[in-house]
């Protein structure tokens, strides 16, 4: 088997230290498993930068076959960045709402995006990822994705599924610096595209937690060093909270149920919220809960003049 670990002591930059020639079989390797074979995912088979900037923001901590109909029904309704940055936003908030999408300020912020493609880039997305970031809410990873499979010219993507792959394969240290150097040494020149893809796809359905080495065809076998030492140990993973009952959950609930109303009364949206409305989830709990929204700019609170609390009402913003 061949050493395409790094040492730490000899190498203290942590770059991996492979031959050129045996860097070019790792690649080749690769690509040619994801070319052979990989998740169809509707978002794979085009490079607008509209449509993979909406997978993106939609697959931010939300299972992936979840995301397919919803990416396809917010095309269907918004197809172009043109249409959606003439879209009322509360639209675009309860449309996110309605498909379970989580955390409504990123519809909010791809609506603003949006609005900036239209009135500061005539239509046309920024191409680098430095410049895709001065969008709202398009922070350096996503820019980086957006830039990788829009226009071949993102560099090496590195998350969760890219760090365990690079840990197990070659022995990187769990630490941010190293596995950027080792990412963007095995990352070919201008194939930032097809490169991201099968290197994240490699994490996602061979080297997972549990991995499926021989069952899945890893094409890297043959320079893994966690295939060759049976330890499979990888970075933690943070869990995710529980999404059930959770205040992510009842802010999406005001959304959508907003969504069908122009304007309810606190104590007419509290039951509609939760069947346990009352007490410590009452109208203190749903008053914060609706204020937080609108300091987010989701959603506007009425206050009677004379009586603020009794006659308080809240409309989505539009």
């Amino acid at each position: 088997m061949t050493d395409v670990s790094a040492d730490a002591e000899e190498n203290p930059d942590h770059r991996l230290s492979a031959a050129p020639t045996e860097f070019d079989a790792v690649r080749d390797a690769l690509v040619e498993w994801y070319e052979a074979d990989h998740r169809d995912y509707p978002w794979r088979r085009t490079d607008s930068s509209y449509a993979i900037l909406v997978s993106e923001v939609m697959s931010q901590q939300t299972q992936l076959d979840r995301v397919v109909p919803a990416w396809e029904a917010f095309l269907d309704r918004w197809p172009t960045v043109s249409d959606l940055a003439a879209a009322d936003r509360a639209d675009v908030v309860s449309f996110w709402s309605s498909h379970s999408l989580g955390y409504n300020n990123r519809a909010k912020y791809l609506h603003e995006a949006a609005n900036q493609v239209e009135s500061e880039y005539d239509g046309e997305f920024p191409r680098t990822p430095e410049e895709l970031q001065n969008l709202m809410g398009v922070g350096p990873y996503t820019a980086n994705a957006v830039a990788s499979f829009a226009f071949n010219n993102g560099d090496a993507v590195v998350d969760t599924n890219v760090k365990r792959v690079l840990h197990r394969a070659f022995d990187v240290p769990d630490e941010d610096a190293a596995f950027e150097t080792a990412a963007a040494e095995l990352m070919p020149e201008g194939e930032s595209r097809v490169w991201n893809n099968a290197i994240m796809e490699l994490g996602g359905v061979a080297c997972t937690k549990t991995p499926t080495c021989d069952e899945s065809g890893c094409p890297w076998r043959r320079w893994c060093h966690a295939y060759e030492t049976d330890d499979f140990t990888a970075p933690d993973v943070p869990t995710q909270p529980s999404f059930e009952g959770s205040r992510r959950q009842m802010r999406g609930r005001v959304i959508r149920i907003l969504g069908e109303y122009d304007e309810l009364a606190l104590d007419a949206l509290g039951p509609r919220v939760r069947v346990d409305y009352g007490g410590e989830t009452g109208r203190e709990w749903l008053r914060k809960l609706v204020d937080d929204l609108a300091s987010d700019g989701l959603v506007a609170v009425v206050d009677a003049d004379d009586e603020p609390d009794s006659e308080t009402s809240v409309r989505l913003r539009r």
